[in-house]
């Protein structure tokens, strides 16, 4: 195996926020409370600690949820291990959250993990007297099935057809068994295909929900390392968040605090995402739709359900768990009900969760510190070598494929294909015409600037058709880098971002795993390309 580094600007396919955000740039320093050193974890810890004391009820209503949440799980016993240090108050979470994506979908899930997993691990050296517990939150009230009814393999999509509403989380897995008859087709018959069926089979077609599927699945391939698996469509968990479920339905208060973060957001980067008035949505079976509040009354948009003022703190006094929060309260959700200390997530989430800063300090609950998850490309020893022949370097391939194609091109070229030369030439024979110039009239001027534009284009334009020329002469050896580049950046993106984990399975098992394991450190802000025997 063999392992190099980048940095993110290297690999290019991250935001200039993130970019920015990791070299600790001095206009972001508002936006977030501590930064993800190792150091910083001490004093984030002794806060956490504080605020989880004044509510002494929440580590026994956290820890009974968990215990009710893995009752049908069997062989658990390290995950459950974790779920009773949550009692001590010396024991911290470290969280990441996801999709209910089928098959977990993008491979960036398994980074996630494996982040939320080494940062444990580290922080336990660092800090041999606490307990550090690595945590995924299931999305499990999402209702866009659309984005997760698919996985790809090899860049074919596997898909689950159905009609979907409310919470994804508690869908049935009917016509799940079609999906796997066609996913066995594609997957030969290898001892590594065949325990992907077996995991598939046993997640998917065993279980019938959406929610204890995902929660078997991450509890195979991490249960072992302790993982602790959270849905946060519970009732006794909701009942934690009552006072900031009221909040938000009588005052907006996410709404005004995100709004002025905004307004004060940096102006070289992109706002994420925007607050609604009300940030939450109502949930049943096959409802999830959003509050809001419309001459008096708070309405359910799509339906006929409308309360009053009482009526509504009356329901979520009832019925909290019909209370389901949207992008925007759903951190403030978790850092209420975990002792949680750092979230790990992608760019786009770090994005969102920077605006969030202001409304954390408004609901006295201390905001995390914020970790981007590992990336990484992973290859064969097979790929390396082509890349070393086609005398590429990794980062090259992280260009765009018209740029790739350009640098080649020059780089292999027996003619130099750049007229820079020729256009200082020029423009120094033009300044003895400009010294004529100006001791005529202003049209000679005009003319001679004229005829150095049109000359210049001239070179620029040849310029263009001798690359285009070379390009067609090298045609060959531009196919088979692009071909490589295609295979590893599917549809021109990461591979992390396009394909399922199953498709790098099939080749090297569960030691995929484990080499991840061992060789991603989600305190190394770096992006990690992985060379593995073949």
């Amino acid at each position: 195996m063999i392992l190099n580094k980048l940095t993110y600007p290297d690999a290019k396919y991250f935001s200039s926020l993130m970019e920015d955000y990791l070299v600790e740039k001095d206009v972001l320093r508002n936006l977030y409370h501590r930064f993800p050193r190792l150091e910083s974890f001490q004093d984030q810890i002794k806060e956490k600690q504080v605020e989880f004391n004044l509510k002494p009820k929440a580590r026994h209503i956290l820890v009974q949820s968990l215990l009710n949440q893995y009752s049908e799980l069997n062989s658990a016993q390290d995950s459950l291990n974790n779920i009773n240090l949550l009692k001590d108050e010396k024991t911290f979470t470290i969280t990441t959250g996801h999709q209910l994506n089928l098959f977990t979908q993008p491979l960036y899930f398994i980074y996630k993990i494996i982040s939320v997993i080494n940062l444990c691990k580290q922080l336990k050296v660092a800090y041999p007297s606490y307990n550090f517990v690595p945590v995924y939150w299931m999305a499990t009230e999402d209702h866009d099935f659309e984005e997760i009814q698919y996985f790809k393999f090899h860049g074919k999509k596997v898909v689950w057809n159905k009609e979907a509403k409310g919470g994804v989380g508690r869908l049935n897995t009917n016509g799940l068994k079609d999906v796997l008859k066609i996913f066995k087709s594609q997957l030969g018959s290898s001892i590594n295909a065949q325990e992907i069926v077996e995991l598939f089979q046993t997640a998917y077609i065993e279980h019938d929900n959406l929610a204890n599927a995902t929660r078997f699945l991450a509890h195979q391939l991490f249960g072992s390392d302790g993982l602790v698996i959270i849905d946060g469509d519970d009732r006794e968990l909701k009942r934690l968040m009552l006072p900031h479920f009221k909040d938000e339905l009588l005052h907006q208060t996410s709404y005004h605090q995100v709004s002025n973060s905004i307004q004060q957001w940096p102006v070289d980067y992109k706002v994420q995402v925007s607050p609604r008035e009300i940030n939450l949505f109502y949930l049943k079976d096959d409802l999830r739709e959003r509050i809001v509040f419309e001459n008096n009354q708070f309405k359910v948009l799509e339906t006929e359900i409308s309360f009053s003022e009482k009526e509504v703190l009356t329901e979520l006094e009832q019925f909290p768990e019909r209370f389901s929060p949207n992008v925007i309260m759903r951190p403030l959700y978790q850092e209420t009900i975990l002792p949680n200390l750092c979230y790990i997530g992608g760019g786009g989430e770090m994005a969102y969760w920077l605006e969030l800063k202001q409304y954390f300090n408004s609901q006295d609950i201390t905001f995390p510190i914020l970790l981007m998850r590992n990336s990484a490309l992973i290859m064969s020893n097979k790929e390396y070598d082509k890349i070393q022949k086609l005398d590429l370097e990794i980062k090259d391939l992280f260009l765009k494929d018209y740029q790739l194609e350009e640098k080649l091109t020059r780089q292999l070229s027996e003619i130099e294909i750049d007229f820079s030369t020729q256009k200082e030439h020029l423009k120094n024979q033009f300044k003895e015409l400009y010294i004529i110039a100006q001791q005529t009239d202003h049209s000679f001027f005009g003319a001679v600037a004229a005829q150095e534009r049109k000359q210049i284009k001239g070179l620029e334009h040849l310029e263009k058709r001798l690359l285009k020329a070379q390009k067609r002469k090298l045609k060959d050896y531009l196919e088979r880098a692009s071909t490589v580049q295609q295979h590893l950046f599917p549809n021109s993106s990461l591979q992390e971002r396009q394909e399922n984990f199953s498709s790098l399975y099939v080749e090297y098992g569960a030691n995929l795993i484990k080499i991840l394991r061992d060789n991603l450190d989600p305190l190394d802000f770096r992006f990690s390309v992985i060379i593995l025997d073949s």
